[in-house]
C-alpha cells in the first residue's frame, strides 16, 4: 500500500468535502475507518462551523480536513440580475410564486481571517481549498498551525501554478467529478480534462503528491487511479447515499436511478461550473445558460423555486450534484464503503 503519511491517515483516501450533503457525521465515520474525513466549510457561518468541528473531534481523534472556497465575490450586477429573473419568471408563474422580495440564497463565503479565528482552535491535520489558494498571509496562518494544505486542479498549469503558490499537495480533478469545477486560472472549459487523462500529466508535471478525484467509486477505480501515478484518491459520490451523508430523499432516488447516467456541467443553481444529473431546469434553459449571475448570486433567485418544488416531491429545480459514475452509490454505511474502496490499495 502506498504511504499515506503526507496526510496522516492510515488510507491513502480523502472523502471529497460536499457541501449540503454532509456534515460531520460523515466525515467522523470515514476518519475512523482509516481515511481523510472532510467538513465542507464554505456555506457555514462561524458558529455552524464551529459547532461542525467540535462535533467532529467529540466523535474522532484522527486527522481530518476542513475546506473552504477561494473565490473573490462578485458586484452585484443589477441588470444581469434582473435578466435572470426575467428568465426564471415563467417557472414562479407556474408554481405560484412572486419574484417581489427575493432573498439572499445560502451564501458560499471565501476563506477569510473571520474563518481562520474559527479553524485554528482546532488545527485541522489537513486544509483544502477549491478556486485557488488563500492571499499569501492567510495561507502561511494555516501552515502555522502545522496544517497540510491539499488544492484543486483541473489542468496542469492550475497543477504548477498551485505547487508554486505553496500547495502541499494537488487534487488532480478530472472532469467527471460531480459538484463544482475547480477551475481557477481561466474560465475556458475546453481545457477540462477526464481525470485518466489529467492525472499522469500533473504527476509528471509537479513535486508535490497527487491525489486522484473524479469518476473513481470503487477499489478498481482506486486501483487505475493509482497505477497511474496517484499518491491518494479523492471519492465523493459514492459516500453520498450512505446513511451518515444528509443528502435529502429526492435526492437520492435520482443517484440510485437510471436518470443519475446523464450529468452535465451547469451555471444554472450558483452561477459557477458544476456537474450534476440533468432536470428539467437544465434541458429547458441550457445547462450553461448565460443569464445566470456570477457565482454565488444565481442562487437567490432558484432558492424560492427550489423550495416549493422541493415541498411537493419535485427535483426540477434542485441542484443534483453527482459525478458521472455513481454506480456505487448504494446504502452502505461509510465505514464498510471505505474498508470496500481500500482494497484497490493493495493489488
Amino acid at each position: 500500500m502506498p504511504n499515506p503519511s503526507f496526510l496522516g491517515t492510515t488510507l491513502p483516501l480523502v472523502q471529497a468535502p460536499m457541501a449540503g450533503v454532509q456534515g460531520h457525521a460523515l466525515a467522523a465515520a470515514v476518519c475512523n475507518a482509516g481515511g481523510l474525513g472532510s467538513i465542507p466549510a464554505a456555506m457555514l457561518s462561524q458558529e455552524a462551523l464551529d459547532k461542525e468541528l467540535s462535533q467532529l473531534t467529540a466523535l474522532t481523534d484522527k486527522p481530518y480536513n476542513v475546506n473552504f472556497f477561494c473565490h473573490t465575490p462578485p458586484e452585484p450586477d443589477p441588470a444581469r440580475e434582473a435578466l435572470w429573473q426575467q428568465t426564471l419568471q415563467p417557472y414562479y408563474n407556474e408554481l405560484g410564486l412572486s419574484l417581489a422580495g427575493i432573498a439572499p440564497g445560502p451564501g458560499r463565503a471565501p476563506f477569510s481571517e473571520q474563518a481562520a479565528d474559527v479553524v485554528e482552535a482546532f488545527k485541522p491535520a489537513v486544509m483544502s481549498f477549491h478556486f485557488g489558494l488563500p492571499p499569501k498571509t492567510l495561507l502561511a496562518r494555516v501552515k502555522s498551525w502545522g496544517s497540510r494544505v491539499l488544492a484543486s486542479a483541473t489542468t496542469v498549469d492550475e497543477a504548477l501554478w498551485l505547487q508554486a503558490h505553496g500547495a502541499d499537495a494537488i487534487i488532480a480533478q478530472g472532469l467527471e467529478a460531480g459538484g463544482h469545477r475547480g477551475i481557477f486560472l481561466n474560465g475556458d472549459l475546453s481545457t477540462q480534462m477526464g481525470t485518466m487523462a489529467l492525472l499522469p500529466q500533473i504527476v509528471q508535471a509537479v513535486r508535490v503528491p497527487v491525489i486522484a478525484a473524479g469518476g473513481i467509486a470503487d477499489a478498481a477505480g482506486v486501483a487505475a487511479a493509482m497505477a497511474l501515478g496517484a499518491s491518494a484518491v479523492q471519492i465523493g459520490t459514492a459516500y453520498m447515499c450512505c446513511p451518515e451523508a444528509t443528502t435529502s430523499a429526492l435526492h437520492r432516488a435520482a443517484l440510485q436511478s437510471p436518470q443519475a447516467r446523464h450529468t452535465a456541467l451547469t451555471t444554472l443553481f450558483t452561477g459557477r461550473p458544476a456537474r450534476g444529473i440533468v432536470n428539467r431546469l437544465m434541458r429547458e434553459l441550457g445547462p450553461l445558460n448565460p443569464a445566470a449571475p456570477a457565482f454565488p448570486l444565481a442562487t437567490a433567485a432558484i432558492a424560492p423555486l427550489r423550495a416549493k418544488a422541493e415541498s411537493v416531491g419535485n427535483a426540477d429545480f434542485s441542484p443534483l450534484w453527482s459525478g458521472q459514475n455513481a454506480s456505487q452509490c448504494g446504502n452502505l454505511p461509510a465505514a464498510e464503503l471505505t474498508r470496500a474502496l481500500a482494497k484497490g490499495f493493495v493489488r
